[in-house]
């Protein structure tokens, strides 16, 4: 009787253990911009085929001119495709979009002086099409150069996803 206990005891540990690597949540995006470097959840993302939003604070890095902006994403996200749209300080008026490159899950190509307003956001977003249709992963950044002012609100928390 007692060994039974510990067999049933030991088979729950050991399914318990099963499937801990997949994501309970959705995953972060990674930033980095000289040596600071930050987690950013996201603001909405396609979790299990449903798409759910996240009442998520973007957070604001404060920049030095002429820095690289690298982003890396997820493996799933990556393989699904992503992109990257510039904002501006209110995140309510967008003012490019760049395409990376398909399968790629790091983009270094962003140079903090590139975006022309001080104050700026960057969000990634992940291609539609995958298990939630039209709804995709989006994942906002605020940036600030000396001179800029991110000190409002965004109108949005979420960004249309292109």
């Amino acid at each position: 009787m007692v060994l039974s206990r510990c067999a049933a005891a030991l088979l729950l540990l050991v399914l318990a253990g099963c499937g801990r690597d997949e994501a309970a949540g959705p995953e972060d995006v990674e930033v980095s911009v000289g040596a600071e470097q930050v987690s950013v959840r996201p603001v909405q993302y396609c979790l299990d085929g449903d798409g759910q939003r996240y009442s998520t604070t973007p957070p604001i890095i404060e920049v030095s001119p002429d820095s690289v902006i690298t982003l890396t994403v997820p493996a799933s996200v990556a393989e699904q495709g992503w992109s990257v749209q510039v904002f501006d300080e209110g995140l309510e008026e967008a003012i490019g979009e760049v395409d990376v490159p398909e399968g790629d899950a790091v983009f270094d190509e962003i140079n903090t002086s590139d975006v022309v307003p001080p104050a700026f956001y960057l969000v990634v977003v992940e291609d539609k099409g995958g298990a939630c249709g039209e709804f995709s992963g989006a994942w906002p950044i605020g940036f600030l150069r000396a001179g800029g002012d991110l000190s409002g609100t965004p109108a949005s928390s979420a960004p249309p996803a292109g």
